[in-house]
């Protein structure tokens, strides 16, 4: 479990073919001395199992066929840079929302917009998620928690500050950048208990109006 707000930001080394899936190489952070084989890391929104033995200058994770087809992740080159963050410890603030690093989908970069120190992005809203996006809800993008500023029919926007921009690799985004989404999980679930509560409630019998009339009246 995370929280979307990115502790580092690195080069990718390699990301090798292997199998069915793959194996990718990224530099490790010197703040990153703690971490041991085993431990879960979002890359970019991405949740990976780390490889051991852990040490020298980078970290590898082995990337299933499924990660690769739902993220950005087959996409990444030596060019690029990714996000990271430590799984979230217990008793830890939650300081962005909870992110599971179960990418959703991946989504297009339509437009960026700076305001002085600030900036909007816009990203496009597709059917397979956008039942999930409200205004002013928390959406995770390429592992960021943001907070979604406007809905409109076909995409979203997302205010970000000066520290935010600065700490993550959105430097690097501009329109037509593909990007991990996951949307706010509480969301899925809530959804998912609906639907199973509505098919176990039975339909109540229907009665005429002059029926329920009565009923109303006590009569």
């Amino acid at each position: 479990m995370f929280t979307g707000l990115i502790e580092a930001v690195v080069p990718v080394i390699a990301l090798k073919r292997q199998g069915g899936g793959a194996v990718l190489e990224v530099e490790l952070p010197a703040s990153f001395d703690d971490v041991r084989k085993g431990d879960s890391i979002s890359v970019s929104g991405v949740c990976l199992t780390v490889l051991g033995p852990v040490g020298g200058t980078s970290l590898r994770f082995d990337v299933s066929a499924e990660s690769l087809s739902r993220s950005t992740i087959s996409d990444l080159r030596s060019t690029s840079r990714v996000n990271l963050e430590r799984a979230l410890m217990a008793g830890a603030r939650l300081g962005g929302h909870i992110v599971a690093g179960h990418v959703d989908a991946t989504a297009r970069v339509l437009g960026i917009e700076r305001s002085g120190e600030f900036w909007t992005v816009w990203v496009e809203l597709q059917p397979s998620f956008e039942r999930y996006v409200v205004e002013k809800g928390s959406i995770a993008l390429d592992g960021v928690s943001l907070t979604v500023a406007r809905l409109e029919p076909d995409r979203f926007s997302v205010a970000v500050i000066p520290e935010t921009y600065r700490a993550t690799n959105m430097p690097g985004w501009q329109p037509g950048t593909l990007v991990n989404v996951e949307v706010d999980i509480v969301g899925k679930y809530v959804e998912r208990l609906l639907g199973a509560y509505r098919t176990e409630i039975p339909a109540a019998p229907s009665t005429s109006s002059d029926d329920r009339l009565r009923d109303l009246l006590g009569g």
